[in-house]
């Protein structure tokens, strides 16, 4: 090879490595869901249709109202059906609540998901039952998002104290961070999110006026929450999940907020060179 080919041919492994290096760069996208507990007095009807004027397709179900029934089975099968044909995509399950270490019912929540055709729950198993949790997880080929309840929540307060315990169990358990919930228990989201890693399989976002008040809730972008540190340290975990408000005020009328809550977060993504 002649020096000049061999000039070329590192040009071409530069300019390679530079395309390389700058797609790395690209910021990724931040899929941003609802969940539906947000509508919890309203009916399915009404969840699609407020889902629709929020232009989201992804939707965090729960067995409430008549959103996700987990019976009849064919109760499941209708809602889903009536989520696809108005475009709107379950992606999970949840917040399911485990118990009792009694394999049947644990089973039936299992099948409720995997009817649901969804491949992750949001859970809040008791420590006593998670070990049984687990093995349901290995057998449905499912994933499990503990969800943190905050400083009244005697289980699971923050994610790091769900991280302690999952540590040595089947990577298919992960966290479901309520970056609320986190906030009010004295660990900072950001921080949270940072040490969950690849462990953190959903988010559950919302504002808080005070950032040891659960009451002080109000919409996204008019409280203390870090909205844009969140955002950055999802991009910075390579963060494949959904970034789900929950929103839990004006319940009789929550859509203006919601509104209002997702026109600020796509405008921090937007000036922060992220997609929504």
């Amino acid at each position: 090879m002649t020096a000049a080919a061999a000039c070329a041919l590192s040009t071409d492994e530069l300019n390679v490595n530079a395309a390389v290096l700058e797609k790395k760069k690209t910021p990724g996208k931040i899929k941003l869901g609802v969940c539906s507990y947000s509508f919890h007095k309203f009916d399915r009807a009404h969840v699609i249709e407020f889902v629709k004027q929020l232009n989201t397709p992804w939707l965090n179900c729960k067995d409430v109202n008549d959103h996700l029934p987990m019976k009849p089975p064919s109760a499941t099968d209708e809602a889903i059906a009536a989520y696809k044909a108005a475009g709107i995509e379950v992606t999970s399950a949840g917040v399911i609540y485990f118990t009792t270490k009694d394999a049947t019912d644990i089973q039936q929540k299992f099948e409720y998901a995997k009817r649901a055709g969804v491949k992750l729950i949001v859970g809040a198993p008791t420590r006593e039952v998670l070990p049984d949790v687990e093995s349901f997880v290995k057998q449905y080929d499912m994933r499990m998002a503990i969800h943190n309840h905050g400083p009244e929540d005697k289980q699971w307060p923050s994610p790091l104290d769900i991280l302690k315990v999952i540590e040595p169990m089947d990577k298919r358990i992960g966290l479901c961070i309520d970056v609320g919930h986190t906030a009010r228990s004295g660990t900072d989201p950001v921080e949270a999110i940072h040490k969950g890693g690849a462990r953190v399989f959903d988010l559950h976002i919302k504002d808080l006026a005070d950032l040891k008040v659960k009451e002080s809730q109000v919409a996204v972008g008019d409280g203390k929450m870090p909205i844009r540190g969140i955002f950055e340290a999802l991009h910075a975990i390579d963060y494949q999940g959904y970034v789900d408000l929950e929103y839990e005020i004006h319940e009789d009328d929550p859509l203006p907020g919601m509104i209002k809550s997702f026109a600020y977060m796509r405008g921090v993504l937007a000036g922060m060179g992220y997609e929504d």
